[in-house]
């Protein structure tokens, strides 16, 4: 049975529906519950209880179903119309709301024959409704965002890294913060496929950082079920969920890439994914190493966010002239991440009473005993800070967000 408030039983419902179990008895607890006071939690609590003593006894138990086992994409017969073809898409819901690229037996063998997996190989499940992702299905949904055959490989890397649990795909799609998957691509294969990793790379304007983006949010949303409204339960979203897509600038980074951090060879190529919230802006003009670090510090700090709360994984785009100033002054990476982690924490008290008491038992093991006067960091270690090089010219950084219960996912690209 799914025991949830009475905003997601849709979410619940198209769960249930999506693992086969369509009749699957659900326990509702009335939402919104985070205000209410505390002589009323046990009555409430006990009222569900009775639900789920109800809902699980042998009258009211669901008869087991069994998982669909065809793992070919079925075949559909539409009229040679473009216009057609994406009303019905539209209709269907397998759309991100831009037009798609219809994907054609014809476009989808082209997109096939730049990899030599199987078209049935199953790459993994993706939550909420974990279906799964076989390449062929990867192969559909990124002729539909406009992908070129080349950039299958990359997809596929980037389900395989979705589906790991440390990434915690089943919590970003069906929570209401407004979190994006956002690929990173390091190696020679960045340049290979014409990525953008210098100005406005994490804009519009690069077709392969835009179709891969995109063809990765319609691969979580067509496989993984995640409907906004249904699954998908985002209270306002964001731009970063149409595409989220860039490459290291590692020409111009004085450190060592990503991949290359994370254990990798410079000559692999790796797709790396993040759980990212939203965007920053810090734009700081001071060419002083020690004023570059407590700015971009104290630009991080926030009491309504998901990183202090639950200790998560944020990330420092550096542009590369500030990157180049940083080692000019002598600091490796590892070091910016300790200044920056060490001058970014957060005073426990200006933490909400309901969130400071969250603190206290999400990050106990951590911390250990959390006071008003706990200076809590972002995340728990300066090792879990990212810093990524990439971008134009120009004085803007950026700090990304993490939706905290995430871990980064790297994968290399074969």
């Amino acid at each position: 049975m799914t025991v949830c408030s009475t905003a997601f039983e849709t979410l619940g419902r198209a769960q249930s529906k999506g693992l086969a179990h369509p009749d699957l008895p659900i326990a509702l607890v009335p939402h919104p519950f985070g205000a209410i006071k505390r002589e009323a939690i046990r009555e409430q609590a006990l009222r569900t209880a009775y639900d789920i003593a109800y809902l699980v006894s042998p009258a009211a138990a669901p008869a087991a179903s069994k998982l669909v086992t065809n793992l070919r994409a079925p075949t559909i017969q539409l009229a040679d119309d473009i216009e057609a073809v994406n009303r019905h898409f539209r209709e269907q819901r397998w759309t991100d709301g831009f037009p798609v690229i219809p994907p054609t037996r014809e476009r989808v063998e082209r997109m096939l024959g730049c990899t030599s997996r199987k078209v049935d190989d199953v790459i993994g499940l993706v939550a909420p409704g974990y279906g799964a992702a076989t390449v062929e299905r990867i192969a559909i949904n990124a002729v539909m965002a406009g992908c070129d055959p080349e950039y299958l490989p990359v997809l596929i890397a980037a389900v395989d890294a979705i589906a790991a649990p440390q990434f915690n795909l089943q919590g970003i799609q069906a929570t209401t913060n407004p979190v994006a998957a956002w690929l990173i691509v390091n190696g020679p294969i960045a340049k290979r496929l014409g990525m953008n990793a210098g100005a406005n790379c994490l804009g519009q304007g690069n077709w392969a950082n835009a179709t891969m983006g995109r063809a990765l949010r319609l691969i979580m949303q067509n496989i993984g079920r995640a409907m906004p409204g249904e699954m998908d339960r985002a209270t306002h979203g964001y731009p970063g969920k149409y595409s989220f897509c860039c490459a290291e600038n590692e020409d111009e980074s004085p450190w060592e890439p990503l991949h290359v951090e994370r254990g990798f060879k410079p000559q692999q190529s790796t797709v790396t994914v993040v759980g990212a919230e939203g965007i920053v802006n810090m734009n700081t003009r001071t060419k002083i190493v020690s004023e570059v670090i407590r700015v971009f510090a104290q630009s991080m700090p926030r009491p309504a966010g998901n990183d202090y709360r639950t200790g998560g994984q944020p990330w420092i785009v550096l542009c590369p002239e500030y990157a180049e100033i940083l080692r000019g002054g002598g600091l490796s990476k590892a070091e910016v991440k300790r200044l920056i982690w060490e001058q970014s924490k957060l005073p426990a008290s200006k933490l909400a009473a309901i969130d400071f008491e969250l603190v206290q038992h999400a990050r106990r093991a951590e911390l250990g005993e959390v006071t008003r006067d706990t200076m809590i960091p972002a995340c728990a270690s300066p090792a879990e800070l990212g810093i990524l090089v990439t971008g134009g010219p120009g004085t803007h950084s950026a700090y990304v967000q993490s939706f905290g219960n995430t871990r980064s996912v790297t994968r290399e690209i074969i």
